[in-house]
């Protein structure tokens, strides 16, 4: 079939469940071939966003088309053309990899010898050429990750859904598998993956941010980082901390101060001399300043200061 320029369409899309508003009025689109990314801490609205993507929950209003089709009308359509896969591993842990592979196979119509060339095409890209018979529950976590891929790409989907992939895996083999993420977008295969670790993000090509079911913010990385914290991020290191972090909220030329780890992140208003202004303030209350540094904002940054900005309103 012929894929749509965006592989992902969403406007005004809402989802709720009872009085409770999970997913609010979100629209985004994502391009063919894109590693997109949904942002944001747990319970902020992605799975059940990604769960009405791929026609497994209907939304309240709202539209939404997945490959061309139509998440309301058409979720039987959207699900042949997609691959998902989910927070907790769908693997049937008695069997061995190759037996996972052939029944999720069988699943998706595969017959033949089109199923066994796919399968041996995803044992090479995963890497389990010396592991094909090992029966999956005494594989690592980071491998049964990597097989649970495998399964969901299979009938070679044009879009792959990813949900929280990553959660509770070692950060070597976090890498290892945005590599392969990386390598399908390379062949043209789009990726929607959700996740809450930042420097995941930084490996998509674009992002939205999710907070309490709405989307605070969408571009690229670099266009996050430039566009929200435009007028500069400084890194304070302090003694004592908190009484610092209570002055800077009160002082009126902040626009936002924050912990992070062991020190402080501050943004001041525009036109306002922060540096000044912090040795100013600390030096008439009492605190040691250890440390000052102007500094690039990370996704953290970034994702912090529009909570703030979110919970002001």
């Amino acid at each position: 079939m012929t894929m749509p320029i965006f592989a992902v369409e969403v406007e005004d899309l809402v989802k709720t469940f009872g009085d409770f508003v999970a997913v609010d009025h979100i629209r985004f689109q994502v391009k063919k071939g894109e590693i997109f990314g949904f942002l944001g801490p747990n319970g902020a609205g992605k799975s059940t966003t990604i769960r009405m993507l791929c026609g497994l929950l209907m939304p309240t209003s709202g539209k939404g088309k997945v490959a061309g089709f139509d998440v309301v009308e058409e979720p039987e359509k959207i699900k042949q053309v997609i691959g998902y896969m989910s927070q907790k591993f769908s693997l049937y842990e008695d069997l061995t990899v190759m037996e996972n592979l052939r029944f999720f196979g069988g699943i998706y119509g595969l017959t033949g010898s089109v199923q066994k060339a796919r399968e041996e095409q995803v044992i090479e890209m995963a890497g389990f050429k010396e592991l094909r018979d090992r029966t999956t529950r005494t594989l690592a976590v980071g491998w049964k990750q990597r097989l649970a891929l495998a399964c969901a790409i299979l009938h070679q989907p044009a879009i792959l859904f990813l949900d929280e992939p990553t959660s509770g895996v070692d950060p070597l083999s976090r890498r290892n598998f945005w590599s392969l993420i990386q390598q399908m977008a390379e062949e043209g295969i789009t990726s929607f993956v959700t996740t809450h670790y930042m420097d995941e993000a930084e490996y998509c090509d674009r992002l939205a941010m999710i907070y309490q079911g709405k989307i605070v913010a969408l571009g690229t990385p670099t266009e996050l980082k430039m566009e929200t914290l435009s007028g500069g991020l400084l890194e304070v290191e302090c003694d004592p901390l908190i009484p610092a972090l209570d002055l800077l909220k009160k002082a009126p030329w902040t626009s936002e101060a924050a912990v992070f780890g062991d020190g402080l992140h501050v943004i001041g208003k525009e036109g306002v001399d922060s540096e000044q202004e912090i040795k100013s303030l600390f030096q008439g209350g009492g605190i040691l300043l250890k440390r000052l540094e102007w500094i690039r904002p990370s996704l953290e940054d970034v994702f912090v200061s529009l909570i703030e900005r979110e919970n002001k309103r």
